[in-house]
C-alpha cells in the first residue's frame, strides 16, 4: 500500500514537471491578460491531472478496501487456529489469558532483576534461582507449548541465566597488633572491608579452617573476606553461641564468695 501512495506522489510530481514550461508561462500572466484560447488550455491541463489523481486516489481506497479484508481474513484464521491450538491442548481462553499474565508479572521481575549491578548481582542468587524456579513451573503448563508462549520462555530462560554472577572474594592479611590493631572486629570495621565493625562474624565463619578462636588470629595469616551484607542466619547463630560462651568463661572467673548469694 505505501508503495503505491509512493508511486501516486511520484506520478503527481512528474506530471506538474511535464508541464512546466507551459503552464509557468500561462501561471505568469494575470488572469485577465490571458486570452480565452490559453484560459481554456490551462483549465483543460489542470482538468486532466486532476482526474488522473482522482483515478489514482480511487485505484488506491480500492487497495486499501483489499488490504483491509485480507487483514481481517489474516485475523480470522488466525483466531481459528489459536482456537485449535488451545481445543488440542485442553484449555480454555481464560487459562490461556491467565498464563499470559503469569508470564508476563515473570517478564517484569527480570527486567527488574536487570537494573542490578554486578555485585548487587552477585548478593542475589536465591532471587534469580526463585525465577528459574517461577519460569520452570510455568514451563510445566500446557499452555506453555503455544509457540507465543514457547519463544517467551525460551528468551526469558536465557535471560535469566545470564543474571548470575560469581562472588567478588577479597583477602586481607593480618597485620600485628602493635602497628595495625588488627582483630576481626577492627578489620570488619575497616572502610575498605565493611565499615562496620558488627559483621566481624562474617569473616569469622568464613575462614573457621584458619581461626579456631575469633579472639586470635596471628600477623600474616591470609584471611578471605565475603561480599558484604548482613549477618547470615549461620553467622548469627555462631555469634550467639560465641558471646554465651564468653560469659559463661567470665562467670568461671569471679571469685567462689562472688558467686555466693549474701
Amino acid at each position: 500500500m505505501y508503495k503505491k501512495i509512493s508511486l501516486f506522489i511520484a506520478l503527481l510530481v512528474i506530471a506538474i514537471l511535464a508541464s512546466g514550461p507551459v503552464l509557468a508561462q500561462m501561471q505568469s500572466k494575470p488572469d485577465e491578460e490571458l486570452t480565452k484560447e490559453e484560459a481554456e488550455k490551462l483549465i483543460q491541463e489542470w482538468q486532466s491531472k486532476v482526474n488522473v489523481l482522482d483515478d489514482q486516489l480511487k485505484n488506491l481506497d480500492a487497495d486499501i478496501e483489499f488490504l483491509k479484508k485480507e487483514m481481517e481474513d489474516t485475523k480470522k484464521q488466525l483466531a481459528d487456529c489459536n482456537d485449535a491450538i488451545y481445543k488440542m491442548l485442553g484449555l480454555t481462553p481464560a487459562e490461556v489469558e491467565a498464563f499470559k499474565q503469569q508470564l508476563g508479572l515473570l517478564e517484569g521481575k527480570v527486567r527488574d532483576m536487570k537494573r542490578f549491578n554486578d555485585d548487587q548481582l552477585a548478593e542475589k542468587t536465591d532471587e534469580i534461582k526463585a525465577l528459574e524456579n517461577e519460569l520452570n513451573l510455568l514451563r510445566g503448563n500446557k499452555a506453555s507449548l503455544i509457540p507465543e508462549h514457547y519463544n517467551k520462555i525460551v528468551s526469558l530462560a536465557r535471560e535469566i541465566k545470564g543474571l548470575y554472577r560469581e562472588k567478588k572474594i577479597k583477602s586481607y592479611t593480618v597485620g600485628t597488633w602493635a602497628k595495625d590493631k588488627d582483630c576481626l572486629w577492627n578489620i570488619a570495621g575497616k572502610i575498605d572491608i565493611y565499615g562496620d565493625p558488627f559483621l566481624w562474624p562474617k569473616i569469622w565463619q568464613f575462614n573457621t579452617d584458619a581461626i579456631r578462636n575469633p579472639d586470635i588470629i596471628f600477623p600474616g595469616q591470609v584471611l578471605q573476606l565475603p561480599p558484604a551484607g548482613p549477618k547470615t542466619s549461620d553467622e548469627l547463630k555462631a555469634e550467639r553461641k560465641y558471646w554465651r560462651m564468653k560469659r559463661a568463661a567470665a562467670e568461671e572467673q569471679k571469685p567462689e564468695a562472688a558467686k555466693q548469694p549474701e
